[in-house]
């Protein structure tokens, strides 16, 4: 036999030039789900578990394997052979019957006992059967039938242990019968020698040459034929734990009059005895409770329970529970076979989604093996939260959306080299003339190069220094407020690292203490049980920011829900006292007014509608010349975005106090939208575009 014979597996489906999977959806729901405080890897697996807009997610699949596997268990029955045996046996006798009552010619005593022999039947088919066993048939179709039932026997045991035995076998003749038993003598020769550890290659070629066309799964070595045959005789066996007790010993009893010979059976029994000694671990203990009325012969049924082991194995492969998981371990031909080739499409499509996430950079291990999102997958989640940020504005301006070039200040008419966070326009007749002498002095190379790109110089090119204090006491979380605080920050520390590079974005956080965090810190976060809103160990923080800075523009933006109630000791330890200490509160005030003295234009976002919290942060406010802005969560991003695109032009009205659009101002008139607006569309800060665009 050739050992280099071509191998086929099943097609996994979907379409092969379809375009890789989008991972924006799952990226999007992985950090909304991050800065709710779950784990990059916690987060996937929701997200392939739970699936997208257009993606089946695990779950799904998981419910359609459990619908398939109680639809196996409540619409089918283990009494299909005995059913077709029972049939066979009262067709036989009605038949017999029959040519007795019209044989004119036998003898009357003859016809007697032969009838009362036929009354005198046990119930029991079984018993039956081995009754009629010498019987002289008169009818010749009622021998026909007897003889089906042997005939239907052996096909439905050969059936339990070689898959499509029953209709390969069927009308066979003795010859085949006799093929059969070789074929069962030379297989359990060659496990014997397999078991004790005598048998060769050659041993297993010689074999699949002489017997190859009864095993169509076509094994490469004798270890692939013995998982072929242990499962499905494990399965057989399965089926037989699941009889009753009667049906046991009826078929036990029946079993000997297959092909009406005892041999096949102790061919069968040796082989099953093989089986378990050399693949042990297979279930070959199980049991199943059928309850439906549709009938399985010995072979459905044992294909049935194959079935049932399947989806077992697929449910606890969609289930993703144990250490390690990954969509590799799904066996999409199983699922196929189980659930339809669709279902293996969904699955392969979460795999590569999977595959995608940990491989695009979106996802990385850290030092103790843990995912975390890489700052690739911070800046796309951040362009996502911009976008919904410039659409939400965008709606309540009742505009569309304009694309306008240029920065603040007026065009000076000069021109410079570009140089790494420009957002001022090209010079382009300048850059395409620097090439130009470029390759005409022997530079050669493209026409154009980063070196001799020249941007058109304003007359005022400022610079901000930016402090976002975020409330992270307990409170936040409780309320509901923190995945807004971090999405406000996230998009705001997109706008300035990829639209306004020149400003200085520092974050701060401020529970019981106040601490500088990067954007990727942040956003991972968890919920502090520690209360306490240190709001004087931030401004600290944010003073200390703004001085390093001291030809940029300070800009104050506060997000909390709550009175100061802690402080920072001369010592450094934290002070905490609820309802707030006059002491806690001067040390907050004098802090703010360090921030004032420094130039900063001063926004608090108030969060949550506590009427004394009010009156407290609009005197903050009124002390420093601040805004306040109390805005719904949904637009707590566009109100810090806003308030931040507005801080440049403090002589504009309403530039930073866009205070009607997202809640009351800090005197408690709503103000316009367009006030706020204006500063977005062409203000100091100039226009921003979309990243995406």
């Amino acid at each position: 036999m050739d050992k280099h014979r071509t191998r086929f597996r099943r097609y996994e489906g979907g379409d092969p030039l379809a375009a890789p999977v989008d991972i924006a959806e799952a990226l999007d729901a992985i950090g909304e789900s991050v800065m709710g405080g779950s784990s990059p890897e916690r987060a996937m697996q929701e997200f392939l578990r739970r699936g997208g807009q257009s993606q089946t997610g695990l779950d799904d699949l998981a419910r359609r394997v459990a619908e398939r596997r109680r639809d196996l268990l409540q619409k089918n029955n283990l009494d299909g052979t005995m059913q077709q045996i029972k049939e066979l046996l009262d067709k036989a006798v009605l038949e017999e019957r029959k040519q007795l009552a019209r044989d004119v010619d036998m003898d009357d005593a003859d016809r007697a006992f032969a009838e009362l022999r036929l009354e005198t039947l046990p119930r029991s088919p079984a018993a039956a059967v081995s009754d009629l066993n010498g019987y002289d048939w008169q009818s010749r179709q009622a021998r026909e039938d007897f003889e089906k039932i042997k005939d239907l026997l052996g096909r439905e045991l050969l059936d339990q242990r070689f898959a499509g035995m029953k209709q390969a076998l069927e009308n066979a003749s003795a010859a085949d019968k006799a093929a059969i038993n070789e074929m069962l003598s030379d297989l359990n020769e060659l496990l014997e020698k397999h078991q004790r550890g005598e048998d060769t290659p050659e041993d297993f070629d010689e074999f699949m040459s002489k017997h190859g066309e009864q095993f169509p799964e076509h094994p490469a070595n004798i270890d692939e034929l013995l998982d072929s045959l242990a499962k499905r005789a494990a399965a057989a066996q399965r089926m037989l734990n699941s009889m009753s007790p009667a049906q046991r010993d009826e078929l036990m009893k029946l079993s000997a009059e297959a092909f009406g010979s005892p041999e096949l059976m102790q061919s069968l029994s040796q082989l099953d005895a093989n089986l378990q000694a050399l693949r042990p671990g297979e279930n070959w203990g199980g049991s199943e409770q059928f309850d439906g009325e549709q009938g399985l012969g010995l072979g459905d049924g044992t294909g049935a329970l194959q079935d049932l082991a399947d989806l077992d194995e697929l449910a606890e492969q969609l289930a993703q529970s144990y250490g390690g998981a990954r969509m590799d371990d799904v066996d999409l031909d199983k699922l196929a076979r189980q659930l339809g080739d669709q279902a293996a499409v969904d699955a392969r499509t979460l795999r590569e989604l999977e595959k995608a996430l940990r491989n695009s950079g979106t996802l990385r291990k850290d030092s103790s093996g843990q995912l975390k999102l890489t700052p690739k997958a911070m800046r796309q989640l951040g362009k996502a939260l911009l976008r919904d940020v410039a659409t939400r504005m965008s709606g309540r301006q009742g505009q569309r959306e304009t694309r306008k070039a240029g920065l603040a200040g007026e065009q000076s008419g000069a021109t410079r080299p570009w140089e790494f966070g420009d957002t001022e326009p090209w010079d382009i007749p300048r850059t395409v003339l620097n090439g130009v002498q470029r390759r005409l002095g022997g530079g050669g190379g493209r026409l154009i190069t980063i070196d001799d790109v020249e941007v058109g110089e304003t007359e005022a090119r400022t610079q901000a220094a930016v402090a976002l204090l975020v409330d992270t006491s307990f409170s936040m979380a409780m309320d509901g407020r923190w995945v807004p605080m971090k999405r406000t920050a996230l998009a705001l520390h997109t706008l300035i690292t990829s639209r306004f590079r020149g400003d200085h974005l520092q974050l701060i956080g401020f529970g019981r203490h106040a601490e500088v965090m990067d954007i990727e810190q942040l956003t991972a976060l968890d919920a502090m049980w520690d209360k306490g809103t240190n709001l004087h160990h931030a401004l600290l923080l944010a003073n200390r920011h703004f001085r390093k800075h001291p030809n940029a523009q300070p800009v104050l933006l506060i997000v909390t829900d709550g009175e100061p109630t802690s402080h920072l000791e001369p010592d450094g330890q934290v002070f905490f006292s609820y309802p707030p200490h006059p002491q806690t509160v001067a040390h907050s005030v004098r802090e703010l007014d360090n921030s004032a003295r420094l130039g900063a234009q001063i926004t608090i976002f108030r969060l949550g509608d506590d009427a004394g919290l009010a009156r407290f942060i609009d005197s903050l406010a009124k002390r420093v010349d601040g805004t306040v802005i109390a805005p719904e969560l949904d637009d707590l991003g566009v109100a810090v975005v806003d308030s931040y695109l507005g801080s440049r032009d403090p002589s504009a009205p309403g530039a930073g106090s866009a205070g009607g659009a997202y809640g009351a101002a800090s005197d408690g008139t709503p103000s316009a939208w367009r006030s706020g607006y204006g500063d977005w569309l062409g203000g100091g800060r100039g226009f921003w575009v979309d990243p995406e665009q």
